[in-house]
């Protein structure tokens, strides 16, 4: 009987809210909710350079080899007996280290910028007002109006480098080793008889250039972000009616036993969202999502903490493919406590257990 009477209860208020626009044909004992054709939106990847491509030069020095050469140092000449030969000295410049180029690199400077990304477009949904604080008619919905209310665009900006200049590279020269030696020359030959002389030969050590100082080029690749954004493929807006289980009108449990001060998912808590949550939202109703903690903690942190834990419900379930129009979710804290466990008070683990707790129930879609 009890169950009947809130039935009736709740389709009179729900007969309120939008006048005579009833579901057909209502079931006894269930409850009945509006259901709005959701926006159906188609997630697309965007591959966004974070670091451009650029080129990389990298040099080698000249390479030498140090050798040992025999030298002429008095060539093969004639003695007199009577009359010796006149000799003279000579200087022979050779180069001890030849000429070469090294390299010098100037690398690639890059600096940093931003770049903006569309997540979401524009859209927009429909709201009713509050009732006016003047209306004297006794049908609230005199009083009341529909809005069409336009929801912005989302944008995402992200840090991203950029080339301001790339790498150059500066030839220098390196002069070669210039050094001399001496070698005896014949002047004056001898004037009366003729006696040869051997040539003379001196080995000397010098550095030849084997391979020049030599560059080469590098191409380093573009780095690349991916980030999906959602575009709208079909516009929603149609209403109907779906019937529900009178008991999910209430806040109905979501036994999720969430870590120490975390509001991460973890896989038990996915498994209890498929098993309880996922299906009554694919059926198509909105779902009005709270989360709330005991009294331990700073207020601040709690309220934080239960605004995160509610939105990791949400998340999860767009996630799953749920429009998040279908999807209210809120956080209170420490402000709804059940039970004596506030401030000062000192109580136990189950007790403080109590007030750690997610609940869901069905609502209307405006």
């Amino acid at each position: 009987m009890k169950k009947y009477l809130f039935t009736a209860v709740f389709i009179m208020i729900t007969a309120i809210s939008f006048g005579q626009d009833l579901p057909p044909n209502p079931e006894p004992g269930k409850c009945y909710v509006r259901c709005k054709t959701p926006d159906i939106y188609k997630n697309e990847t965007v591959n966004v350079a974070v670091s451009p491509e650029y080129r990389k030069i990298v040099t080698y020095p000249a390479e030498y080899n140090t050798i040992q050469e025999k030298v002429l140092i008095k060539e093969a000449g004639q003695k007199l007996l009577v009359v010796p030969a006149v000799w003279g000295s000579q200087e022979v410049t050779y180069y001890e280290k030849e000429d070469g180029t090294k390299l010098e690199t100037q690398k690639a400077t890059f600096v940093q910028g931003f770049e903006t990304v569309e997540t979401k477009a524009a859209t927009a949904s429909w709201q009713m007002s509050e009732k006016l604080p003047n209306c004297e008619s006794i049908n609230p919905d005199d009083c009341r109006y529909w809005c069409y209310k336009p929801l912005p665009a989302e944008f995402k900006t992200m840090p991203v480098e950029k080339l301001q200049r790339d790498a150059t590279i500066t030839t220098i020269s390196i002069p070669g080793i210039k050094k001399t030696y001496n070698r005896k020359v014949m002047v004056k030959p001898p004037t009366t008889s003729i006696v040869k002389t051997e040539p003379e030969y001196k080995t000397i050590q010098k550095t030849v250039l084997i391979r020049d100082a030599r560059s080469e080029e590098v191409i380093i690749p573009a780095v690349y972000r991916s980030i999906t954004k959602q575009i709208l493929v079909q516009k929603g807006g149609l209403t109907s009616w779906k019937a529900v289980d009178c008991e999910l009108i209430d806040n109905t449990p979501l036994p999720i036993n969430w870590d120490f001060s975390s509001a991460t998912l973890n896989e038990g808590a996915k498994r209890i969202i498929d098993a309880r949550l996922l299906p009554i939202v694919k059926d198509g109703v909105a779902v009005y999502i709270e989360s709330h903690t005991d009294m331990r903690g700073t207020k601040r942190d709690n309220q934080d903490l239960s605004n995160r834990r509610a939105k990791s419900v949400t998340d999860y379930l767009i996630s799953k493919g749920i429009n998040a129009s279908q999807l209210r979710a809120k956080g209170f804290g420490e402000s709804r406590l059940l039970n004596k466990c506030s401030d000062n008070v000192k109580c136990s683990e189950a007790e403080h257990a109590i007030n750690r707790r997610t609940t869901f129930r069905v609502v209307n879609q405006n």
